[in-house]
C-alpha cells in the first residue's frame, strides 16, 4: 500500500467500525423498530433472550451478491430474536479490524468470511479466547478447521469448479478465460483451478479490478479482441457476467458467457440466452444458516457437522431447463 492511500484506508476502517458499533442492522428493514422489545417476543420470534451477532464479510462496494447473503441473515435474526450487526470490507486487514471491533463490543457470536484466511487467523483466535463462538460462511472452506471455527456454511469451490469444467465439456467449449475479480481471494482461485482439472480445453486466468466495473468490461473486451479463439468467458460473480455479455457484443466476438453465482438480473439473462448457465451456491441459505447456527449453539449447544464437516449449500446449476423455477425466488432477492 502506498503512503498516500493509508489515510483513506484508515478512514474506511473507522467508518465501518463505527457502523458496526452504532448502526447494527436487525431483522427486516426497520433497524429501530426491530430493536424495540417488550416483555414478550413478537409473533414469529423466538422467546429466547436477546443476543447480538456480528456478520463480517469481504463484500466490495456495489457487489449485490452480498445483499442476498445479508437478507438470509436478517431472516434468521428476525426468527431468533437476534440483533444482527453487519460490516464489510474487501481489504483483509480492514476486515480483521471489523472483527476486532465486534469482539470489543462483546457480541454473542461472529459469522465471518475467510477470503484471505491468514489475515483473519489472529483476530479469530482473539474472539475464541474471549469466549465468542465463530462460524464461517461463503469463503474459507479449506481453512475453517485450521482456524478453529465452530462450523462452516458454503460451497466447496474446488468441487464447484470441477463441475463447471464438466459442464463446459458438455457444451463443447474449447478455449475459456476465467475472469478473477479479486486477486488473493482463495475461493475464486479454487474455482478456476477446479475448472482446469476437468475441462478438456484450454483455460487462461484473466485478472480484473472488480471494484471498477467499466474497467472490468474494458479488460474483457480487449482480451476477446486480442484472442479471437476464446469461445467461453467464465466469470465468478453475477455482475461480472452481465459486464461480460456487453464485452462480447463490443468485441464482436462469438464467445459465450457462463458464470458462478446468481441474481435477479442474471436469471433473466439465462432465460434470454445471453448467459448459458450459472452455478448457484445459495447465498441466502449461507447467511441464514450462519446466524441460525449461532442461536442454536447458544440456546441448545447444537452445532452442525460436529465441528468436522462443513454444511454445503452448492453447487447447483441453473440453465434454461430450470431457470423459471429459480427466477421467482431471484426476483424477490433470495436466490
Amino acid at each position: 500500500m502506498d503512503r498516500s492511500s493509508r489515510p483513506r484506508r484508515l478512514l474506511a476502517v473507522l467508518a465501518a467500525a463505527a457502523a458496526l458499533a452504532l448502526a447494527g442492522c436487525s431483522s427486516g428493514s426497520g433497524g429501530k423498530k426491530a430493536e424495540e422489545g417488550g416483555g414478550g417476543a413478537p409473533a414469529g420470534r423466538a422467546a429466547t433472550p436477546r443476543m447480538t451477532v456480528a456478520l463480517v464479510t469481504h463484500q466490495a462496494p456495489g457487489d449485490t451478491f452480498w445483499d442476498i447473503v445479508r437478507k438470509g441473515a436478517e431472516a434468521a435474526a428476525a426468527k431468533d430474536n437476534v440483533k444482527l450487526v453487519y460490516a464489510a470490507d474487501p481489504n483483509a486487514g480492514n476486515q480483521a479490524s471489523l472483527v476486532q471491533n465486534a469482539i470489543d463490543q462483546k457480541v454473542d457470536g461472529i459469522a465471518v468470511t475467510l477470503a484471505k484466511p491468514d489475515a483473519l487467523k489472529g483476530v479469530v483466535g482473539k474472539a475464541q479466547s474471549a469466549g465468542i463462538p465463530v462460524v464461517g460462511l461463503n469463503s474459507g472452506l479449506s481453512e475453517w478447521k485450521r482456524l478453529g471455527l465452530l462450523e462452516f456454511f458454503g460451497q466447496d469451490e474446488t468441487v464447484a469448479g470441477q463441475a463447471f469444467g464438466d459442464k463446459l465439456n458438455a457444451v463443447g467449449a474449447k478455449r475459456a478465460v476465467c475472469v478473477i475479480q479479486e486477486q488473493g481471494n482463495v475461493g475464486l482461485t479454487q474455482r478456476c483451478d477446479g475448472m482446469r482439472k476437468t475441462f478438456k480445453g484450454a483455460v487462461e486466468n484473466l485478472y480484473v479490478n472488480g471494484a471498477d466495473m467499466p474497467s472490468v468490461k474494458a479488460t474483457i473486451t480487449a482480451k476477446l479482441k486480442q484472442d479471437t479463439r476464446v469461445d467461453h468467458v467464465v466469470t465468478l460473480g453475477a455482475p461480472f457476467a452481465l459486464a461480460a455479455v456487453q464485452s462480447v457484443d463490443d468485441a464482436g466476438s462469438g464467445a459465450k458467457v457462463a458464470t458462478f453465482d446468481l441474481s435477479r438480473q442474471l436469471a433473466a439473462s439465462v432465460r434470454k440466452g445471453d448467459v448459458q448457465f450459472a452455478v448457484d451456491q445459495q447465498p441466502y441459505l449461507q447467511g441464514y444458516l450462519a446466524v441460525d447456527s449461532l442461536w442454536l449453539y447458544r440456546t441448545n449447544g447444537d452445532y452442525s457437522g460436529g465441528g468436522v464437516q462443513p454444511v454445503l449449500t452448492g453447487p447447483a446449476f441453473v440453465d434454461k431447463t430450470n431457470v423459471d423455477k429459480v427466477a421467482r425466488f431471484a426476483a424477490q432477492g433470495t436466490r
